[in-house]
């Protein structure tokens, strides 16, 4: 903090003096410090203001919170994506995701209810770039061809669990999903 202060007066409602008073009080800090730890706090991350980027940020949370999910390298997704394709037990691994698909299918009844909503939640997850061409016309582009089997598998799988009639095609790094009536 700088040597000369410039003092702000500032009009609290009550609820919110209380808990400034609280959290001085949890964090031994002074009021004046929990305030300007907010303000940059604020200044930092003020895109999460905007709705889309909030979603995302509160979808992140929700995949990462729980220990259900990890972040992991590109590089080593890519090089285990490598590693099943040469494997002898692939058709194996292919069998198991498929159940896998399946069974999230049940996990996230109460989050996903629709085709695109189940497609933005794996944009989340960086599994592709996903672009919304109309109401029930996706295109999703991805950095390598590797992980293209493994994201149509998956939603194979799982709109079938969901009742939900698609067409995917594939183009060489892009697979086009379309949604049925």
């Amino acid at each position: 903090m700088s040597k000369n202060p410039t003092r702000i007066t500032v009009a609290f409602d009550q609820l919110t003096a209380s808990l400034l008073a609280k959290i001085s009080k949890e964090t031994d800090l002074s009021q004046s410090e929990i305030m300007r730890r907010a303000l940059r706090f604020y200044s930092d991350n003020k895109a999460l203001t905007d709705l889309a980027t909030r979603k995302k940020a509160y979808a992140y949370m929700d995949l990462l919170l729980n220990g259900e999910h990890v972040i992991l390298d590109l590089d080593h997704w890519l090089l285990f994506l490598r590693l099943i394709e040469s494997s002898p037990d692939k058709e194996k691994f292919w069998a198991e995701h498929r159940e896998v698909a399946r069974s999230h299918k049940e996990q996230l009844k109460s989050k996903v209810h629709s085709a695109e909503e189940l497609l933005t939640r794996l944009e989340y997850c960086n599994f592709f770039r996903m672009t919304r061409n109309s109401d029930m016309d996706f295109t999703l582009i991805f950095g390598s061809e590797l992980p293209k089997k493994f994201v149509r598998v998956f939603l194979e799988e799982y709109f079938s669990a969901m009742r939900v009639k698609t067409e995917i095609k594939e183009n060489l790094t892009k697979l086009s999903v379309t949604v049925k009536p």
